[in-house]
């Protein structure tokens, strides 16, 4: 079947198998590949991508589900004119919330879904939010003060820490 979808503010279209998953298609098909497959039961959150600006797990929505509707992936978070990071991008790493970064793609997303929802979160709100993306190596310590970095560091974060 033939799917079209907007990734990252780019029209993408391919011929797919019915049971293609979006995570494969997002990694296979096109070729972005910060969106990681974990655990293939939507356990671990390493796969969250939005599909209309929400947050969803990847390994199980399938690609003609996001047919006609819009997705973004981690590699969509940066600003596309400037390159600038997202400030969720910068506080994982002034804060060092990431360790193998295999979790990193999916729980930026979710602390970016959550913090254009909830600007300043307290840290159980951030902790209820991430609570659906695992991570076997941090502990969430640096992960929930990167979340907060962000949060303080609204706009331009980037080049605010570079100057």
């Amino acid at each position: 079947m033939r799917v079209s979808m907007e990734v990252n503010g780019s029209e993408t279209t391919a011929e797919v198998e019915p049971r293609l998953l979006l995570v494969h298609y997002l990694r296979e098909s096109i070729g972005l590949t910060g969106t990681h497959w974990g655990c293939d039961t939507s356990n671990c959150g390493a796969c969250t991508v939005w599909l209309d600006g929400v947050p969803v797990k990847s390994c199980t929505t399938l690609a003609a589900m996001a047919d006609g509707h819009e997705v973004r992936t981690v590699e969509g978070l940066a600003d596309p004119a400037t390159g600038d990071l997202d400030p969720v991008q910068q506080g994982f790493m002034e804060e060092h919330g990431l360790q193998c970064g295999f979790c990193t793609p999916g729980m930026m997303l979710t602390a970016r879904a959550l913090l254009d929802r909830d600007p300043d979160p307290d840290e159980a709100t951030i902790r209820e939010a991430i609570s659906g993306n695992l991570c076997r190596c941090t502990g969430y310590e640096n992960i929930v003060r990167a979340i907060r970095w962000a949060a303080t560091h609204p706009a331009k974060a980037a080049e605010e820490v570079s100057a």
